[in-house]
Formats: C-alpha cells, structure tokens, sequence
C-alpha cells in the first residue's frame, strides 16, 4: 500500500499535531516528538487533503441503476388513512417504464420494501428523516436517485410499480411494531404481528386472501411485493400474513441499491399469493447485474436464468399425475425424497401445535403425491441462530447503521446520509422504536473491543461448517421441510403504558428466538421458501392464523425448491378435510 502523493503546499489542512497524538492515544500508543511524529502528520494530512478533494468532485451513478423512464413523472404521496387500513404502506406512486423490455409482468402491480431504492420515492428505512439524511426532520426523507436494479428489472418486466412499504427500524425486526411510522397490523387480526422486517409487503400481500376470503377492506392492495432478508425478514411475514415467499440462494438476485444488513446474509426477494406468481418473479429478478459483489462466479447470467414459471408447470403436471391414483397404482418418485429436519420441530420456544400441525400437514401432503418422506437430522442445526449470531453481529452495525463501505467494489446508494456517530437523540429515537438497533450498535463496539476480530472468523468458518452439515443431508434428501415460525402470530407488544413507553425488555422479549429456523440458512446461503399450510386456532382470541412451512433445497437448486412446493399444494388439494392437519379454516389458500 502506498501513499500516492504528499498534499500540495497550499492545502490547509484541519490536523493539527495534538489531532495526531490524541488519535494515537487511543490506540495506547504514545508518538515521537520531532522526525516521527512530522512524518505521520504529513501522511495523515495526504489522506485528508484525497477525501477534502473527494467531497468536492462530482458523483457518478452507474448508467444501469439511472432511474428507467417512465410513461408518467415521478411523483409520490403518503397514503390516506382509509386506503392504508394496516399501515403497510409507507409512499404510493404510479410508476410504468416507458419503453418495457418483456411483458412477463404486463398488468400487475408491485410494491417494494422501503429499504429498496425506488427512483424518484424517499427511502424511510423505517425511522426519522434526521437518521437517513441531513436535510432537517419532518418528512423530508432523502429522494432515491437510482433505481435498485430489482426495481428496473421490474419495471423492464412491464409491471406497475405501486409504491414502498413499510419497513421495520432500520429492517432489524421480527416484529412489526417497530417502524417510526407505527405498526403495521397482521391482515387476519388486527393488532398482531405482521411479522418483520419486511412488514408491510407480507401484509399487503396477505390481505389479498383475507379479502378474499372475507370481503374486508384493507384500502389499497398490489399483486406482487418485493422485501428483503437478512434472518428471515421474507419468510417470516410470509408466513403470519399466509403466502409464499422466497430467500433465494445468496447471490442469485442482485442486492445493488438496497440498504445493507451485512454482506454475507443480505438477500432480497419476492412475495406472492401463489407459488406461480414467485416463479415468475424469480425469473424477472434472478442474473447478474455486474454491480453486486455477493454474485459470485457461481450466479448465472441473465441469459442463463432459468425459465422458472415453465419448470413448474411441468412440476404440477407431475405431481397432479401421481395424486388421482390409489397408492398402490401411483409412479414411483425414486429420485424425489423430502427431509423433516428433526431439530427444526424442537427449537426452543417451539410451540407444539404449530410443530405437529406443519410435521403432520407435510408428511400427509408429499405422501399424496408419491413423494417419500423421511425424518432427517442436522444436530448443528440447534447452533445455526448461534452461529448466525457471531458471524455478524460484532460489524452489523458498520454497515446496518453507519453505512460503511464493505472493502470490495459496491455501489452504495448515493441519497442516503445515516446519522454516525450516534449520538443521545439517536438513542433516544431507537430506544423508543426499535431498541435492537441501539443493541447493534453496543454489542458491536463491544465485541470488537473486547474480543477483536478473531472470534468473528471463527464463526465464519462455523458458517462453512454449517453449510456443510446442510450439504450433507441434501446430498440424500432433495429438500429439507421445516416450520417456518416457532409459533402463530402474537400481539403486539404494548409500547405505552399511562403516557410513557414500555421497558424495552418487554418489548424484546416477543421477538427472541423467532428467527431460530430462518437465521441459519441466510449464513449458509440455502434457498427457503415459505409455503402456506394451513391455519391453527388462537386459543385467546378464537381468530385462525396462517401456518408457514418452509421448504430449504440445495445451493442454487431453486428449481426443486418449487418443485417439492407444487407437490405440496396438490397433495394438499387432494387432502379431504378429516385428513387434514389442524384446522381448515378459514377457505382455500390459493387465489
């Protein structure tokens, strides 16, 4: 590493030599008078006269995240109460590409969550304006500048872009109860959770089926929504608001233009009423886009993605072959064996109805079809939140809260101004919203100072072993099943009490150990899709409740993630009520 030149002579510089010695003091280390101590301030001062020269010149936004053109212009406005019944809405607009390349997703709406750059739109990353820009406090929110490149690719598809969801805290909740702008209520009972972060894209997706259903009126819908997941942020509200969502392989759909959690488990991805609709949106967003490092070589190109949508037709036509056919008559599925992962129906704070309801549901629904099941064990599996956990939490906030760079190429939005350091206002503000982030902010100082960087990567290498484990099963299971929740959607924590907020212990407290059977596919990079399988009773209240199964394949295999979730729903289909797990309530769950 060199320093590529020394600051020209009429360069004032702000460092002054007690600058130097009070940096160096805080790593104990105490400078040289004279010769020393001139040459580092002369190499301090090059740096800073490079990122004096920096903040001066002009951006540069890569020509493919430049906003797609539009048949209309770029206007946004906040919802109404009366069309925004769940608060799942954070910013409408009404925006068409001019010039659409496909028209894969011609006539259908689609709304993104409010951590993913819409061109034109605020980004709220659901807290005040004053932590995400410098523009003052109100509602001036930063305005994207860029496209994100899942939104062109939408867009491109010939889809009408609705508007953003909301967004939990800084997208660190598995709750929806965090989000400055207030809760985000389930569509099946109001005042539970909606499931977090990716909030208001799984409720404005469920609200679809509950509409439906019930003929409710939830104000304005949209037919495909688009979230993000770094412990389960998709799945999670897919599964309390009773539709399909995807965590595809790490890597496979492009998170440029996205507010980061961490790399290494950033995913972005879609949420959809039936698993056709998540075919088709995986092939509009899937490929490389040239910008985003957590692509490796092993991600395809966008000419090599595959046709998803025409892999799963073929899929149902298989599995609708073998359904009407006694057991007896039916084909044999010799190369197709689904995996109940034992240790996923015992995590802790599993709730057995909902373990015995997914088990039983999904045993019943794959034999339908000719589909072998068997119980699988992954005895790692009960460390995957652990591991999760270490491998991220000592930098989360770097690159959750402080927006650093993550030391590879990346085009970080440009718009977006976080407030660092923190500061009493700050804590203040997150204390009273969503304490987890100020939680991000003093583990990671914490750990960084206490144990350095080497337990990190160990639990980096953990991660390759935890992959392995799952690569192991895989290798004699074509996916592994399990339940997606540890249990039926809660209500929301309480956040006042006689005027004043609740502790923020009782605020956390409904959110541990929810993320226990999604976390740890987001480190190892698996695939996960959560599939609707039924409902169960809430014994306090009488409402039935969405139960989410999940369905984890192999690296890169989304193609039998689809497939083992289309035998399902036939097999379900098949099912007559006495031999279904659970209740039936409340109707069908495809539209």
């Amino acid at each position: 590493m060199s320093t590529v030149a020394l600051p020209n002579s009429d360069f004032q510089s702000h460092i002054t030599v007690q600058d130097l010695r009070s940096l160096a003091a805080t790593f104990d280390i105490k400078l040289q008078s004279g010769s020393d101590e001139d040459a580092y301030l002369t190499l301090l001062q090059s740096a800073e006269a490079i990122y004096e020269y920096f903040e001066t010149v002009d951006d540069y936004i890569v020509p493919s995240l430049v906003p797609t053109a539009t048949v209309s212009e770029r206007t946004f406005w906040r919802p109404r109460q009366e069309d925004n019944v769940l608060n799942a809405w954070s910013h409408r607009c009404d925006l068409r590409a001019a010039n659409p390349e496909t028209s894969l997703l011609a006539g259908r709406s689609v709304a993104f969550k409010d951590n993913i750059c819409v061109g034109g739109l605020p980004t709220t990353l659901g807290t005040r304006s004053g932590l995400v820009s410098n523009e003052g406090e109100g509602d001036n929110y930063p305005i994207s500048t860029i496209d994100a490149s899942v939104v062109s690719r939408v867009l491109n598809a010939g889809a009408t872009v609705k508007g953003t969801t909301t967004c939990e805290t800084y997208s660190a909740s598995t709750l929806s109860s965090t989000s400055f702008g207030g809760p985000v209520q389930n569509p099946w009972a109001h005042g539970y959770n909606a499931g977090g972060s990716s909030s208001g894209s799984g409720a404005l997706i469920g609200a679809n089926l509950v509409s439906k259903l019930q003929g409710t009126h939830f104000g304005e819908r949209v037919d495909l929504a688009i979230g993000g997941d770094q412990g389960g942020s998709i799945r999670l509200p897919a599964a309390y608001n009773g539709c399909y969502g995807l965590k595809a392989t790490h890597g496979l759909i492009p998170y440029t233009g996205v507010m980061p959690l961490s790399p290494m488990v950033d995913h972005v991805g879609p949420l959809a009423n039936s698993l056709q609709d998540i075919a088709l949106l995986l092939q509009v967003l899937a490929g490389y886009d040239g910008l985003d490092a957590r692509m490796t070589a092993e991600a395809p190109l966008r000419e090599n993605v595959l046709d998803y949508p025409a892999l799963l037709r073929e899929s149902f036509a298989e599995a609708q072959a073998q359904s009407p056919s006694p057991a007896s008559q039916r084909q044999p599925l010799p190369s197709f064996t689904v995996g109940l992962l034992k240790e996923s129906f015992h995590v802790p704070g599993m709730d057995p109805v909902v373990a015995q309801h997914v088990y039983e549901t999904a045993k019943q629904a794959f034999e339908k079809t000719g589909v072998r099941v068997v119980e699988v064990s992954v005895p790692l599996h009960s460390d995957g939140p652990l591991i999760w956990t270490a491998s991220t939490r000592a930098t989360m906030a770097d690159w959750a809260v402080a927006a650093q760079t993550p030391g590879y190429l990346t085009h970080q939005p440009p718009h977006m101004k976080l407030q660092w350091p923190p500061n009493q206002d700050m804590y203040e503000t997150l204390s009273d919203t969503n304490p987890t982030v100020m939680n991000l902010v003093f583990s990671g100082a914490f750990l960084k100072d206490r144990y350095g960087p080497g337990v990190e990567a160990k639990a980096h290498r953990k991660v390759f072993q935890l992959r392995h484990a799952y690569d192991e099963a895989l290798r004699h299971v074509d996916v592994l099943v399990t339940p997606t929740t540890i249990g039926l959607a809660s209500p929301h924590p309480e956040l006042q009490r006689d005027g004043k907020r609740t502790g923020i212990m009782e605020r956390i407290n409904p959110a541990i150990g929810l993320s226990s059977n999604t976390c740890p596919f987001n480190v190892t990079g698996h695939p996960a899709l959560n599939v609707p399988c039924g409902f169960e009773k809430d014994l306090k209240t009488g409402h039935f409740l969405p139960v989410g199964m999940q369905i984890i394949g192999r690296r890169w295999d989304e193609k039998m993630v689809l497939k083992a979730a289309a035998f399902f729903q036939v097999g379900q289909q098949c099912q007559s009520p006495a031999q279904s797990s659970g209740s039936s309530q409340p109707g069908p769950l495809h539209l």
